[in-house]
């Protein structure tokens, strides 16, 4: 029997998609300290940021709700402007390794958006404190506080048809690290309107 070696030949990507991704590389070596602190002025140039909208694109309008001022705890909330009936609450929570990104950017905005007016939902998008400045758990906490807030506050921060009855928690990346295990702690907690 004789044996055909075919070379695999490795997928070429486009040189636009080699370069972006080669800045993208640079920038984030470049802002990396000695000490292990991250530059976030210069993180700052490539988290294109959406500002919150209370006029309807695409449907939703958006705001940012302070949870704990004490540490620049906030979420931004996705409201579908044309529904009837309860919604769900999803809340959400960024991507980025835990170190960058935010709940404003434009991706992440575009995202909830999108989830808000199609599945239909009231999204909440959470902005946790990132690491390195702030050390595991933190960004857990943030999450859970973030419920507690929810729980506590909903008539005030949430329209008449959220239904806090049905709230599911999704992230991506890191974030869908962080909604496993908010959930699961939520899941031991006593919520007087939430349940996860």
């Amino acid at each position: 029997m004789e044996v055909t070696n075919i070379a695999q030949k490795s997928p070429s990507l486009p040189w636009k998609t080699r370069l972006t991704v080669s800045i993208l590389c640079a920038a984030t070596d470049a802002s990396q300290r000695r000490d292990g602190t991250v530059n976030r002025r210069l993180l700052g140039f490539f988290n294109f940021k959406a500002p919150p909208n209370p006029n309807p694109i695409n449907g939703v309008e958006t705001s940012d709700i302070t949870a704990d001022p004490s540490r620049n705890l906030w979420f931004r909330l996705f409201v579908p402007t044309n529904p009837d009936q309860t919604l769900p609450v999803i809340v959400f929570f960024h991507g980025g390794g835990f170190v960058y990104l935010t709940a404003d950017s434009k991706a992440y905005d575009a995202v909830c958006r999108r989830f808000a007016r199609k599945v239909p939902a009231i999204v909440v998008s959470v902005n946790y404190r990132l690491a390195p400045e702030h050390r595991y758990p933190a960004q857990y906490d943030d999450g859970f506080d973030v419920l507690k807030f929810l729980d506590d506050n909903k008539s005030q921060v949430l329209p008449e048809n959220a239904d806090l009855s049905r709230c599911f928690l999704a992230g991506d990346s890191a974030g869908a690290n962080l909604a496993h295990h908010v959930a699961y702690r939520a899941a031991e907690s006593n919520f007087q309107k939430l349940k996860a």
